[in-house]
């Protein structure tokens, strides 16, 4: 059965601008490019330290082997990840596994 990561980070103050830019032009389309299925990007509505996405794998397997793609390739270890630390709390993220209840449109 297909799941959902829900994860949560906490934006560095004045950063927020900044980490939109890193996500929607470098993070997520690199991650789709790999195989990941992302469903949604958000950030707070008042609270500008929050930021939110989700991601969608069909199986455990398939979700180990795309965060191999992602996290282990030359490309995030040398041109994305370097920068985070300086935009967000890395101490601070959440990571929520969710399945879908029978009465979700995302079933």
């Amino acid at each position: 059965m297909a799941f959902y990561e829900l994860r949560q980070y906490k934006i560095l103050p004045g950063k927020m601008d900044q980490w939109l830019e890193l996500m929607e032009k470098e993070i997520i389309p690199f991650q789709v490019a790999k195989g990941m299925v992302i469903t949604g990007s958000y950030r707070g509505e008042t609270d500008d330290s929050v930021y939110i996405w989700t991601r969608r794998f069909e199986s455990e397997d398939e979700r180990k082997a795309l965060y191999a793609a992602v996290y282990e390739s030359d490309h995030w270890k040398n041109a994305i990840a370097p920068r985070i630390p300086e935009l967000m709390d890395r101490s601070a993220i959440q990571v929520t596994r969710i399945v879908p209840t029978s009465r979700s449109v995302v079933r």
